[in-house]
């Protein structure tokens, strides 16, 4: 059985799917069969990267590890039963052509809150939920005091993770391995860093994640994009001595990767 990675929250701009390219990316370099799927049926965040990478590698005539891409089947008329959900279907039914022939099955959420995103979480071994480091990406999963010193109680996504975690439950399935990544972290020690970072500690005992490190905010994330390639493509692409800022991102990934622990992964690079 693949070991399915949901990359999710109900917020957009937190780096959910440069999270899901590079890890999708890391995990085939290091030898692994990964499948993607992206949610974000409008804007198509993940698979734009991907089909901008598979329209790159082609017309440089490179061949790159890379993950396969599956966009959600549609259904024919009459094919649901009495009262299925679309939705529900579409997103079991792909992933379960999928797991045989995969390793690993990252699945990029919409920035919503949707009935996709919602079955993808009860299907998640490994949550990782991308956080900017502020404390308007931080209400998404508790509410705080004005002084940022008391959590007042769980929000709207918490909520929903926990909803997931009582369906996998219920099906006597594992549970969710919840990681939440600050992402984009300055290097400055402001004071709010340390306030989000000691609420994120409190909080993760209360409702049970883990807190990893992300990426910090670097242009070469967005400078990738149009080809599709990531921060461990460079060199095979020509760049032939790396800037410290992507050294220093190389390492962000290792260290990300090591902190997921995910079954038989290995960092190599």
């Amino acid at each position: 059985m693949a070991h399915i990675i949901v990359i999710g929250n109900e917020k957009g701009g937190a780096g959910k799917s440069t999270v899901s390219m590079h890890l999708a990316t890391a995990l085939a370099r290091l030898g692994h069969r990964v499948q993607t799927l992206d949610l974000d049926l409008r804007q198509r965040s993940l698979g734009r990267y991907l089909d901008n990478r598979y329209a790159y590698l082609s017309k440089a005539e490179l061949d790159l590890p890379s993950p396969l891409h599956t966009v959600l089947p549609e259904l024919g008329a009459g094919t649901l039963g009495p009262g299925e959900n679309a939705s529900d279907r579409r997103l079991q039914e792909a992933v379960a052509g999928l797991e045989d022939d995969s390793d690993f099955i990252i699945i990029d959420c919409p920035g919503s809150h949707t009935r996709l995103a919602q079955v993808a979480h009860s299907l998640a071994d490994t949550l990782v939920t991308p956080l900017n480091d502020s404390f308007i990406d931080f209400d998404l999963l508790a509410h705080i005091d004005a002084e940022g010193d008391k959590i007042t109680g769980p929000s709207v996504y918490s909520e929903m993770v926990w909803s997931a975690r009582q369906v996998r439950a219920q099906a006597g399935l594992p549970p969710i391995d919840w990681v939440v990544l600050r992402n984009r972290l300055g290097a400055q020690q402001m004071v709010n860093k340390m306030k989000i970072e000691k609420a994120l500690e409190r909080l993760s005992k209360r409702i049970g994640f883990r807190v990893a490190p992300g990426f910090s905010e670097r242009v070469v994330f967005r400078e990738l994009f149009p080809r599709g390639l990531t921060l461990l493509d460079l060199k095979d692409v020509g760049v032939k001595q790396l800037n410290i800022s992507n050294v220093a991102a190389r390492q962000e990934l290792r260290e990300l990767i090591k902190a997921l622990k995910l079954p038989g992964v290995t960092v190599t690079f």
